[in-house]
């Protein structure tokens, strides 16, 4: 059984070297690329203002966030829900690049860059030259993307999720002939019910038809034995 999250961010700005902070976190488990329904979600106070420009990509406004955790009040739940498994985010260097920023804050190491997946690097190998966004993406695999007006980091998971199962070899890739794992659930192949022989015999005006084009042929191949 394989264990691996796919996470995102949303952020005051691009830049955590220069002050921009993590205000929403959402995390999915995904067990042999599949979603569980095990997800970590929530918000966080960045103990600053949210600039206009990001609210209106994101719609977390500074006064939606007074009230919420802090990320020294959730780090170690976030840790423990990543574990130590792979951890998968479209355009990871961003999201790792912030919450190294904020663990750095709190003196703690930065996630570890053998664990990350990228899906935008995944996406650029198979679609080079091709618009690779997000949307971009659900479009091409016609997922839905009805919900999605502004970012938002639960719905955007749920959406790479799916993204991701095409992304690395399509849903069929669920379908297993090994022993299954305790708890997981299992598809299984029912082979077709053996079918009896139906010869089909022509009639003799068919097979008189059909000498008669074969005379029109010069020395077909098939008449030489």
């Amino acid at each position: 059984m394989s264990r691996a999250v796919l996470f995102d961010t949303e952020t005051t700005g691009l830049d955590p070297a220069g002050g921009d902070r993590v205000i929403e976190i959402a995390a999915l488990e995904l067990i042999n690329d599949l979603p569980t329904g095990r997800h970590f979600h929530t918000l966080v106070d960045p103990e600053r203002e949210v600039p206009e420009d990001a609210v209106r990509v994101h719609g977390i406004s500074t006064e939606r966030l007074r009230g919420q955790p802090r990320f020294a009040a959730i780090a170690e739940r976030l840790v423990d829900f990543f574990g130590e498994d792979q951890l998968i985010a479209h355009n990871a260097p961003f999201d790792f690049g912030f919450l190294d920023a904020e663990f750095a804050r709190l003196g703690r190491p930065g996630l570890d860059r053998a664990r990350m997946v990228d899906t935008l690097v995944l996406a650029k190998a198979r679609f080079p030259g091709m618009p690779n966004s997000l949307d971009a993406l659900c479009r091409r695999f016609a997922i839905d993307l009805s919900e999605r007006t502004t970012h938002n980091a639960l719905l955007d998971c749920r959406l790479l999720a799916e993204v991701y199962v095409e992304l690395t070899g399509g849903r069929q890739r669920g379908l297993s002939l090994a022993a299954p794992e305790a708890g997981l659930p299992v598809v299984t192949y029912a082979a077709p019910a053996a079918r009896t022989p139906r010869p089909i015999l022509p009639s003799a005006d068919e097979l008189a038809a059909h000498a008669a084009f074969v005379a029109r042929l010069k020395d077909p191949l098939w008449m030489s034995a």
